[in-house]
């Protein structure tokens, strides 16, 4: 039976590792750091000009933005479009426009934006997110263990599809379990629906993630403390994870025997 390792010490044998995708499988923050200043920038466009500077102040603090950085914890990086969508309406709503108003913009101002999103798009040059570094040799190590992995995430499958495509790693995931199934992450029984598309028990994966909340969701689930691991070397500013979650700070330390 497969053993994982992290930098050598066993955490136990496996069948499966659920991997999230964003600022986990991908370096995401450049892509999602546009998307948000795309969001505010086409927000602001809709409100008169002396509800602006608010606006502005509350959609940036919504979204985690800091300076030429994105928050591993705001709701840009971890949330799913229709939370962030819901928190932006809100915003609209605290300068003062009505609810209904502010939800027809915030829709507006999203599919905008995410004609300009870099993660999915076909039309920006090909690009999307890039892979994190070392992360195909990790998936080879796994799959040639006969080790299951899948993708647990909050964007949606035409995104989560296009980077697994865009870097041809699609073959090396057996599931994906998106923010279109329900329920979706957080709730732990989205780790129990996709063990069961997997067919292995929760007890015997690990889950990977880069946020607080997918490793409370793991533990919750019934994945053992010391395989809800935390990736944190995918942002500018590692994400403030909780003990005693383990940390990987590159792919290279997670090994299989």
């Amino acid at each position: 039976m497969p053993q994982l390792l992290l930098r050598g010490t066993e955490l136990g044998a496996i069948d499966a590792v659920l991997f999230d995708k964003d600022g986990t499988l991908s370096i995401s923050e450049p892509q999602l750091l546009t998307l948000a200043q795309a969001r505010v920038f086409l927000c602001l466009e809709q409100v008169e000009a002396p509800l602006r500077d608010d606006l502005r102040q509350l959609l940036e603090r919504a979204y985690g933005l800091q300076a030429q950085a994105i928050c591993p914890a705001g709701i840009t990086a971890v949330a799913s479009r229709d939370h962030n969508l819901i928190a932006t309406a809100t915003a609209l709503v605290q300068v003062g426009l009505g609810w209904p108003e502010a939800l027809a913009i915030s829709e507006v101002v999203f599919a905008k934006a995410d004609e300009r999103d870099a993660r999915r798009s076909q039309q920006h040059d090909g690009h999307t997110s890039a892979t994190t570094q070392g992360l195909h040799d990790c998936l080879k190590q796994l799959q040639a263990a006969g080790v299951r992995c899948a993708v647990i995430s909050n964007d949606d499958m035409a995104g989560i599809e296009h980077f697994l495509e865009s870097h041809d790693l699609a073959g090396y995931f057996s599931a994906l379990w998106s923010a279109e199934h329900r329920p979706r992450k957080p709730d732990p029984a989205a780790v129990h629906g996709l063990c069961d598309q997997l067919a292995v028990p929760v007890s015997r994966c690990a889950l990977i993630g880069d946020a607080n909340s997918d490793l409370r969701m793991a533990v919750a689930a019934g994945i053992p403390h010391q395989r809800a691991l935390g990736y944190i070397a995918a942002w500018q500013t590692p994400p403030p994870l909780i003990e005693p979650h383990p940390r990987i700070h590159a792919w290279s330390e997670l090994t299989v025997r």
